[in-house]
């Protein structure tokens, strides 16, 4: 059964394209469940799958003659007088992979579809050796929307006037598996995983895995220990301001290895930091930046982060998908949580009132917003410009 992601039509689209197709993200995120689904869709009729986590895979894709890999491929049954596709797993477990792929494409008709787990390797070394070569795709945890599918829960995606609708029904038929997204997030296995337990277990062999197998090897961290106390500290400041010297004071390390961790955390698709919004530039405001995790099963194993943190990290992975996010906030404190391609205000409140969207709008009017909503767990009482969180897929 093929399970439907939202980047697929994108990704199908870029089948036939010359470029090589780039799909990077964490681990366990579905990236070769998409590549497989590529490689069926794709009409190019000879085409291998290569899994670069075997050691005689990585072997060959070392080699320093590339002719030596176009042999081996050969003795295999492809024939490099026709178009082939070629789809390489976790090409980071590659050092030289890039000047590889360069010499291929340009030598021969071959389309390849490659993954990664590492933003930072993906979007610099990478790009630098292939410029105008590929196309980057960040694939996520899945969406609320997509997770909906995954249950084979009917749902369409609303615009935001749509959502702003509040239909009872629709909150009484949907709020449990909002509430799972909350708690467990969207990690495709996760989601389609029934018991509670069997979720975290699963959350916690991900996050395991993501320390010791993707960090270490993109990155030379002495004592992984130190790295998960400080993802368990960063848990629980979920929706918060990053405090540079108050972590480096409570994990009892460097504030160089602390901003360095958090660098990694980032672009290896753990977490994600939004900047500010500003107007007038205060140097101390638009240093601050405010942390959130890339999917909410992971703040819920590793640390005690507040329902209302969860519910604002929730939000936040559902907004990703709809521009670029950043958040707003005077010297006194008083702050927009997101700010949405620099035209929508959201406030996110798991008890929302009335209050709370005058607020907002007065926030806004700082700011020329052209709409505004304040985004709710419990639709208590519902108002115009009030939205369940469960609406927005």
């Amino acid at each position: 059964m093929l399970l439907s992601r939202s980047i697929y039509p994108s990704l199908k689209s870029h089948l036939d394209r010359r470029q090589i197709t780039v799909l990077t993200g964490m681990r366990r995120t579905g990236k070769t469940t998409l590549c497989k689904q590529l490689m069926a869709d794709s009409s190019i009729s000879q085409k291998l799958y290569i899994d670069l986590e075997r050691i005689d895979n990585r072997a060959l894709w070392s080699e320093p003659n590339y002719e030596t890999i176009i042999q081996a491929l050969t003795q295999q049954g492809l024939r490099f007088t026709e178009p082939v596709l070629l789809v390489l797993d976790e090409i980071q477990l590659v050092p030289n992979l890039p000047s590889v792929l360069k010499y291929l494409y340009d030598t021969y008709s071959i389309k390849f579809i490659v993954t990664g787990s590492s933003a930072y390797y993906m979007k610099n070394q990478f790009t630098e050796s292939l410029a105008g070569r590929k196309k980057v795709f960040d694939i996520y945890p899945l969406n609320f929307g997509e997770l909906l599918t995954f249950k084979n829960v009917s749902a369409v995606s609303l615009s935001w006037e749509e959502a702003s609708q509040f239909i009872r029904s629709e909150y009484e038929r949907l709020k449990s598996y909002y509430e799972e997204y909350i708690e467990f997030g969207g990690f495709p296995e996760v989601v389609l995983t029934d018991t509670v337990t069997d979720k975290q277990d699963l959350l916690q062999d991900i996050l395991s895995s993501y320390i010791n197998f993707d960090i270490r090897v993109l990155s030379d961290v002495r004592d992984p220990a130190n790295l998960y106390k400080l993802i368990k500290l960063l848990a629980v400041r979920t929706g918060t301001k990053l405090d540079i010297s108050k972590l480096t004071s409570l994990v009892g390390l460097s504030r160089q290895t602390v901003e360095n961790y958090i660098t990694l955390l980032e672009q290896s698709y753990l977490i994600r930091t939004l900047p500010v919004l500003a107007n007038s530039p205060d140097r101390e405001i638009v240093k601050a930046r405010k942390l959130y995790f890339l999917d909410n099963g992971i703040t819920s194993i590793v640390g005690d982060a507040g329902s209302g943190a969860k519910f604002e990290n929730a939000v936040f992975n559902q907004l990703l998908h709809r521009g670029e996010l950043t958040y707003y906030q005077l010297k006194t404190g008083r702050e927009i949580d997101f700010v949405v391609d620099q035209r929508l205000g959201v406030e996110v409140k798991e008890t929302a009132t009335e209050g709370d969207l005058k607020n907002l709008q007065s926030l806004a009017s700082n700011l020329n917003l052209s709409q505004n909503y304040v985004v709710g767990r419990h639709p208590l009482r519902t108002f115009d410009g009030y939205i369940w969180g469960g609406m927005l897929r």
